[in-house]
């Protein structure tokens, strides 16, 4: 019940509803983390099982301070721009350890719980869920920067269209009497007020005029088989350090051998071996699978790309 385990994940549907046996929280534009602790310090563990301690280190000491002795709580790390909950900002700090960096980039972070998986060495995970989040509810002191994820009963229709009109990413239904299960679930579902998912890189072009890294990212996503299908190029979203900072990450993973299964047009394109992962926002898929009006969003660092496929609603 302590250390790393995997997550339980929503899978997307178009379907809204509203229903009493179901209840609905926001869909923070954060990074997803486990937080566990056996009697000493807490750990902060990604979704595909990476240590964030030291990334994020006044989160641990609000979870010392604050938890029990003994839990294991689900949650999201999340950074704002103004009222937004922001993916975009939080970029500034997913690679940074030690105080005085972590404390330059003047980005402040959050910690929302929204699942308690055990406590004081008990599994709850067969608990149904809105037991979970009554325990969840009395097992911490929540104080900034830890939170408390709320949600709402029944009314899922009318909150989504409330989120889309605030500006949120949408809303995760979960069925109150849910066991929380380890991998994707229908039990969890996902409304989204917009379109986004991660896509693995497999080359870019060069930049163009005075732009300095690169031009567009080549991205793509794994098919049932395991090949690496072109989605296109994202040329949007990033601001000069970022195109700097990819670039040279890119250059050092250069390979002559195209990745993807599919033909890419693209005259004077870079390989490298597809391993980064970045967040992109787009506007449609179109009729032959490529992206419409992709947006850069953001670095992963918690998903590998051999486990990046296509969403696709349920």
């Amino acid at each position: 019940m302590t250390g790393f385990q995997e997550l339980m994940k929503a899978s997307l549907t178009e379907r809204r509803f509203s229903k009493d046996d179901w209840l609905f929280e926001r869909k923070l534009d954060g990074m997803r983390a486990l937080a566990t602790r056996d009697g000493g310090r807490p750990e902060l563990w990604s979704r595909n099982g990476n240590r964030l301690d030291e990334r994020f280190p006044e989160l641990v000491d609000a979870l010392e301070a604050l938890g029990g002795p003994r839990f294991a709580a689900d949650g999201e790390i999340v950074a704002f721009d103004g009222r937004m909950t922001s993916f975009a900002r939080l970029q500034a700090r997913i690679h940074l350890t030690g105080a005085a960096r972590i404390a330059a980039t003047g980005v402040e972070v959050y910690y929302y719980l929204f699942d308690l998986l055990s406590f004081e060495g008990e599994d709850l995970k067969r608990e149904p869920l809105r037991d979970r989040k009554r325990l969840l509810r009395a097992a911490f002191d929540y104080r900034d920067p830890l939170r408390y994820s709320v949600h709402r009963n029944t009314d899922g229709e009318a909150f989504f269209a409330q989120a889309c009109e605030r500006g949120w990413e949408g809303l995760i239904a979960k069925r109150a009497d849910s066991r929380y299960r380890a991998g994707r679930s229908k039990d969890w579902l996902k409304f989204k007020c917009v379109r986004d998912q991660e896509f693995v890189v497999g080359g870019f072009t060069d930049p163009q005029g005075s732009r300095a890294g690169f031009g567009a990212l080549l991205v793509g996503y794994h098919d049932g088989r395991g090949a690496l299908r072109y989605a296109g190029k994202v040329g949007t979203g990033y601001d000069e350090r970022t195109l700097r900072a990819l670039r040279n990450r890119m250059d050092a993973l250069a390979q002559d051998e195209k990745p993807f299964a599919d033909p890419v047009r693209e005259k004077h394109a870079h390989w490298i071996r597809p391993e980064p992962v970045v967040q992109v926002g787009f506007s449609e898929w179109t009729p032959d699978g490529m992206l419409r009006h992709p947006r850069y969003r953001g670095e992963r660092i918690d998903k590998p790309a051999r486990d990046v496929v296509r969403e696709t609603s349920r």
